[in-house]
C-alpha cells in the first residue's frame, strides 16, 4: 500500500465575507415573507501562498482588533471545520444563568434554535438541551395574530425545512442571549426557537442547533439591528485548510484594503445572492453562456452549505479546465465509489504547496471585479490510502 496525498474537486469555498445592508423595520413575529433590503457584499481572501500562521493571525486580528467608532459589536470565535464536520459553529449562551450551546453559523437560515428540554424527537448533541425552567428571564412568545400557534393556541411556533430534507420545529421563545467574553456587545433579549422535533441531518449532527444569519425578521442579526445595538453588518472569516475555526463579528468592522465588493438583489431572492458572470481557470474564461450563473436565485452565499455547487454545464467545463492544467499529478479514483469525485495524488499534504500543481481560479462578478481563489479554496483533502 502506497500512502498518497489525494486532493478532490469541487471544494468548499473558504472565503471570508461581510454582508452589509440596512435592515428594514418588520415585525419580528412575521416569519413568512420578509421585506427585502439592499445589500453590498464584500468578499475577501487571505493572500495566496499564506501559511496557517498567517491565517491564524488574520483571525486573531478580527477577534481582538480595535472597535470601530459608534455601536459595539459581538466578536465571536468559530469552531469546527468543513473537512471534519461539514460546518462551522460558534458558542452562544441563552438564559439566566447562561446555558451554553454550539450553533452552526448559517447565512441560508433565518431563525436561531436549540433543542428544548421537553423535545419529543431530538438527537444527542454536544451540549445538554435548553431548560426554560432553569432560566429566570425566560418568556414564551404568546399566541397572537402575527404567528402560527401551537395546538393549544397558547404559544407561537416556527418550522423550517431544508434542501437535504431535514427539518426543525418548535415554539418561539424570548430570553437573554450572551455572546461570550470577547464580545463588546452586552447580553440582549432576542427571539429564538425551542425545538420539540428534529429530523434528518439536524437530528444526527453533533452541533446543538442553528444560528440563522439570513434575510429574515427572526434572524439574530436583524433583531440586533432593529434594536439599534449593532450596525447593520456582520462578517465571517474562516481559518482555512489545516487551521479550522475562525472568527465572526456581529456589527461593523473596518473592511480589509483588498476587499472585493459586489451587489446583491433582495428583490430576486430571499438569500444573499451575487450576480457572477464568469469563472476563469489559469487566466482563461470557461466557454459558457452568459446566462449559466443567472438562475432563479443567482449565485448564493450560504455558510451552512458544506460544498460549493455549480450548474452541471459549468462544473463539467470547470473540471475539464482544471484537469487540463494539472499535468504533474496522477488522477485517481475517489474514496467513495458511489460518487464520481475528481481526485489527484502526489501534491503533498501542505495546502501552501498546492499552487505549484494547481491553477488559480477567478470568479468574475457583474461589476467586473474578480475574486481570486487559490487551490485550497476549491479543493478538499481526502484522507485515505490506496494501492
Amino acid at each position: 500500500m502506497a500512502r498518497s496525498s489525494p486532493w478532490s474537486l469541487l471544494a468548499p469555498l473558504l472565503v471570508s465575507f461581510s454582508l452589509i445592508g440596512p435592515a428594514s423595520p418588520t415585525d419580528l413575529l412575521t416569519s413568512s415573507t420578509d421585506r427585502p433590503r439592499p445589500l453590498i457584499l464584500p468578499l475577501s481572501l487571505t493572500p495566496r501562498h499564506s501559511s496557517p500562521s498567517d491565517r491564524d493571525h488574520h483571525r486573531r486580528r478580527l477577534l481582538h482588533g480595535s472597535e470601530p467608532r459608534g455601536k459595539p459589536n459581538a466578536r465571536m470565535r468559530l469552531y469546527d471545520d468543513l473537512l471534519s464536520n461539514g460546518y462551522y459553529t460558534t458558542r452562544l449562551y441563552i438564559g439566566t444563568p447562561p446555558q451554553e450551546f454550539a450553533l452552526i453559523v448559517d447565512t441560508g437560515s433565518t431563525v436561531m434554535y436549540v433543542p428544548c428540554s421537553n423535545c419529543k424527537q431530538c438527537g444527542e448533541h454536544q451540549d445538554p438541551r435548553f431548560q426554560p425552567e432553569l432560566s429566570s428571564t425566560y418568556q414564551p412568545v404568546k399566541c397572537n395574530s402575527q404567528c402560527y400557534c401551537d395546538s393549544e393556541g397558547k404559544q407561537c411556533t416556527y418550522e423550517r425545512r431544508y434542501a437535504e430534507m431535514s427539518s426543525s420545529s418548535g415554539v418561539l421563545s424570548n430570553d437573554i442571549i450572551s455572546f461570550g467574553n470577547e464580545s463588546a456587545l452586552l447580553p440582549q433579549r432576542a427571539l429564538f426557537g425551542c425545538e420539540n422535533m428534529e429530523t434528518g441531518d439536524l437530528y444526527k449532527q453533533r452541533a446543538d442547533g442553528i444560528m440563522g444569519l439570513g434575510r429574515g425578521s427572526l434572524s439574530i442579526v436583524n433583531q440586533l439591528v432593529q434594536k439599534g445595538v449593532i450596525s447593520d453588518s456582520f462578517s465571517l472569516c474562516y481559518g482555512g485548510m489545516g487551521v479550522g475555526g475562525g472568527a465572526m463579528i456581529l456589527g461593523a468592522i473596518p473592511p480589509p484594503a483588498d476587499m472585493v465588493f459586489s451587489h446583491s438583489d433582495p428583490h430576486r431572492s430571499p438569500y444573499y445572492n451575487l450576480e457572477m458572470k464568469e469563472i476563469h481557470v489559469a487566466g482563461k474564461p470557461l466557454k459558457l453562456k452568459s446566462s449559466t450563473f443567472n438562475g432563479r436565485h443567482g449565485t448564493v452565499l450560504d455558510s451552512g452549505t458544506t460544498y460549493a455547487y455549480l450548474p452541471a454545464t459549468a462544473f463539467v467545463a470547470f473540471k475539464d479546465a482544471i484537469i487540463k492544467n494539472v499535468l504533474s499529478l496522477k488522477q485517481i479514483p475517489g474514496p467513495d465509489p458511489h460518487y464520481h469525485d475528481i481526485c489527484f495524488a502526489g501534491a503533498g499534504w501542505k495546502a501552501s504547496h498546492l499552487s505549484q500543481a494547481f491553477p488559480e481560479v477567478d470568479m468574475v462578478f457583474k461589476n467586473g471585479r474578480k475574486l481570486s481563489l487559490s487551490p485550497e479554496n476549491y479543493l478538499f483533502r481526502a484522507n485515505y490510502t490506496w494501492g
